[in-house]
């Protein structure tokens, strides 16, 4: 039987880089002492007023079906959010909540691009990255943020990467895996391509709210009807397996979305939304203390790896990952981290997941309880000191 293209285009790249994490979690599943560094789930509970209104909607019988963009009162939350976060002066209409910032990114790229476009992503980026922007059968075209450039974007390879099948520039800030976050300066480039092309410009700041302050630079005031905004509770409220996010954008563009979203989910669960609104109320607060969280780890993990023969460390400015060069261990990222989980029994990621310019780093995810990252640096200055 024949499948669609889609399936071929859907498949992602970088699969053999999660093998280690899935054995990592098998082993712990049996008991076995492991320390698991390698995916984004912080062990931070979710905020226990945001818990108790799910409960109390689930106990009123709120499981019933809800409108497709969302209810009134949340989307007025987002908005309201976005507009302290960038200036843009947006209503509930702007604001379509979905399930996740995943679904969000999706559901961009289907209303935004086509078969024979083109959408530049910046690199290193996201795994899923490849495989959604490419769903609607657009090509995504790779613009390098080097290390050797401390992962800024280079924006003369930006210019010259538009051609006139380009529709879309997509890039997350902070950025996963390099934590860094986009400077003004460099968005005042990409705001004046963008205009100048008539490109969209699709903002992932679903790490916005662990940033300095709880914001990052954004270009959506500036270019309010070519700037998608996407975002979510997952990592600012330590609210991942809620599936909370949305997008917020031109008004045609929701109603296009919202659309698609009627042909996927129909509507998601009133008592999510629920929650999801009480966590927009308590926000500030709960992004403090997910700020505070990260700093701490972030700097404990500089701490404990100073000094360590062979790595490097690359502070990210924002985020809970941090990428680590490995070169001075005579390894790629990949045999960095098979290696150190066959010895040490640590999990991290490879770099090489992210793009080839990160081949020879390894992703470590530090927004892990202090004990399990203490001794998660521990094995891998061990590791680092017998390859060197």
């Amino acid at each position: 039987m024949k499948y669609s293209n889609l399936v071929k285009r859907i498949a992602g790249e970088g699969a053999d880089a999660w093998i280690t994490h899935y054995a990592a979690g098998a082993a712990r599943a049996r008991g076995e002492d492991v320390i698991i560094l390698s995916v984004g789930d912080p062990d931070v509970q979710t905020p226990a007023p945001v818990v108790e209104r799910a409960i109390e909607c689930l106990r009123g019988g709120d499981t019933h079906y809800t409108p497709v963009a969302g209810r009134d009162a949340l989307r007025e939350a987002i908005a309201r959010c976005h507009h302290e976060r960038s200036g843009q002066t947006v209503d509930g209409t702007n604001a379509i909540f979905l399930a996740g910032a995943q679904n969000a990114l999706l559901i961009s790229a289907l209303c935004l691009t086509e078969p024979g476009d083109e959408v530049i992503a910046f690199e290193p980026l996201y795994p899923t990255y490849p495989a959604t922007l490419e769903a609607s059968g657009a090509r995504m075209v790779r613009v390098p943020a080097p290390a050797s450039a401390n992962f800024r974007p280079d924006l003369t390879a930006l210019e010259a990467s538009i051609t006139p099948r380009t529709r879309a520039i997509f890039f997350a800030s902070p950025n996963n895996p390099s934590g860094h976050v986009l400077t003004a300066e460099e968005l005042a480039v990409i705001g004046d391509l963008a205009r100048r092309h008539a490109l969209w410009v699709v903002a992932d700041e679903v790490y916005a709210g662990l940033a300095p302050g709880g914001r990052v630079p954004s270009l959506a005031a500036e270019l309010p009807e070519q700037v998608v905004t996407i975002s979510s509770l997952s990592k600012s409220h330590a609210m991942p397996g809620w599936r909370a996010g949305w997008l917020v954008g031109p008004k045609t563009l929701v109603a296009h979305a919202e659309m698609l979203a009627l042909a996927m989910l129909y509507g998601l669960p009133g008592f999510i939304q629920e929650a999801a609104l009480t966590a927009l109320q308590i926000a500030p607060s709960a992004e403090a203390r997910m700020r505070e969280f990260c700093a701490n780890r972030r700097d404990l993990v500089l701490s404990e790896l100073a000094g360590a023969p062979g790595i490097r460390c690359c502070a990210p400015d924002a985020g809970m990952f941090m990428l680590i060069d490995v070169r001075g261990c005579g390894m790629s990222g990949h045999e960095f981290m098979t290696g150190l989980f066959r010895s040490e029994r640590v999990s991290v990621l490879d770099g090489g997941a992210f793009g080839k310019g990160t081949a020879d780093f390894v992703r470590l995810f530090f927004g892990t309880d202090e004990a399990s990252l203490r001794e998660g640096c521990a094995r891998i200055r061990r590791f680092a000191q017998a390859a060197a």
